[in-house]
């Protein structure tokens, strides 16, 4: 055997066990999306106490939540999934998930394959979706985009619509409406200026985020949400902010001492609105939503300001020792942390340093529902314990993100 032959020999071994690889780490991949998939609509809040598949992911497997995310989005289209109301969502792409599942076909094959199919009519999905898989056999994904291109200007010869070349320009108007159900309905039109700026708020804080909303996974708009929910707690933090009847602006919650403690039950928020005492038990923490305790009677037992909340020159101790958001990985400053408290004060747990950390809504929120504790080291300062279904060993983890104060020399 010349060695020409020898060396064509060696690439074709060599190519091929690279192909049985590549196969199975797609093969491992489409199993564990299915596996998130199912995990979504098991419930991830009810099964683990996270808001998403992604966040469960980011810890379990460190993977970054924006590749956790993607590879829950493509899941769905391969694989038939539940709304809300339990009727059944049917997979977009079903001929590809067992592609997916035998390794035959790459991530981004995948993507543009559902990219064509979520703009072809339904009626058209079966027999295209197997016209793009066919080729795929013998191409890559662009070859394939550029078929689908090919299909869609096939079936919609004239294009999109054009659009308007005059829009009416805007007025600044704001409605904001809260439905019986106690969701609360915001909508309004700005002008471009007004636009801009409230855009690059969001965008600042929605930034890799996630958000709150939707059955255990957001989606961009969910998340834009939780950035105006932060945005509102910027406000209401803001020394500038006008006061009403010489007071800044809160809101009342009224619950019972012992829904308190225990976290079961309901509280009533502001006039009319209602929230879970779990909820309220988190927000009791350090906020400008104000707890009125009631008693066996309705009789307020304390109405929270002096004894729950932080002063100015404890949150400015705070800030200095924490330098923002203390939960593992988070890096989220301090002007977007609340201060929670260890022992909830509740309990009897004391409003001062060595009973306070400092979060993030979300991963305060995460810390009260989810199994991760919260304690002060030796050294004074926070470490968390990640429940027992991330570590078994439940080793101590600290935010190393945030820089350390720099001391004098």
């Amino acid at each position: 055997m010349t060695d020409n032959a020898a060396l064509s020999s060696d690439a074709v071994v060599l190519a091929d066990r690279i192909g049985e690889l590549v196969a199975c780490m797609r093969s491992a991949e489409a199993e564990l999306g299915a596996l998130l998939v199912e995990i979504e609509q098991r419930g991830v809040m009810e099964l683990f106490g996270y808001r998403s598949a992604a966040r469960l992911l980011e810890h379990l497997a460190d993977v970054p939540k924006q590749a956790g995310e993607r590879m829950v989005k493509r899941a769905r289209a391969l694989h038939p999934g539940r709304n809300l109301d339990g009727s059944p969502i049917p997979a977009l792409a079903p001929a590809t998930g067992a592609a997916a599942l035998a390794g035959r076909v790459s991530n981004p094959m995948i993507d543009v394959i559902t990219g064509v199919l979520t703009q072809v009519p339904p009626e058209h999905h079966a027999g295209v979706e197997q016209n793009l898989l066919s080729f795929a056999a013998d191409a890559g994904h662009k070859q394939v985009a550029a078929l689908g291109a090919r299909i869609l200007a096939h079936l919609n010869p004239d294009g999109a619509e054009p659009a308007t070349t005059e829009p009416a320009t805007p007025t600044r108007e704001l409605f904001l409406r809260r439905k019986r159900t106690g969701i609360w309905e915001l909508n309004g039109t700005f002008d471009d200026e007004t636009g801009t700026r409230a855009s690059a708020v969001l965008d600042a804080l929605a930034e890799r985020r996630t958000s709150d909303e939707g059955p255990d996974h957001r989606t961009l708009p969910q998340r834009y949400g939780d950035a105006f929910s932060d945005t509102i707690d910027l406000a209401l933090n803001s020394p500038d902010l006008p006061t009403q009847a010489g007071e800044r602006a809160h809101v009342m919650v009224a619950v019972s001492l012992a829904d308190l403690k225990t976290g079961v039950g309901t509280a009533t928020l502001g006039d009319t609105g209602e929230m879970s005492a779990a909820e309220a038990r988190v927000h009791a923490c350090d906020s400008m939503l104000i707890p009125a305790v009631l008693g066996e009677k309705s009789e307020p037992l304390n109405l929270g300001r002096l004894r729950r909340l932080i002063s100015a020159g404890l949150r400015r101790a705070l800030y200095l020792r924490d330098r923002g958001c203390a939960f593992p990985g988070c890096h989220r400053p301090p002007r977007h942390c609340q201060g929670h408290h260890i022992r909830h004060w509740a309990d009897g747990g004391p409003t001062d340093l060595t009973n306070l950390v400092l979060m993030c809504a979300h991963h305060h929120r995460l810390l009260h529902r989810s199994g991760w504790q919260v304690r002060i080291a030796a050294d004074g300062l926070p470490e968390f314990l990640p429940p027992a279904f991330l570590d078994k060993r439940r080793k101590p983890r600290r935010n190393n993100l945030h820089q350390p104060l720099p001391f004098a020399a």
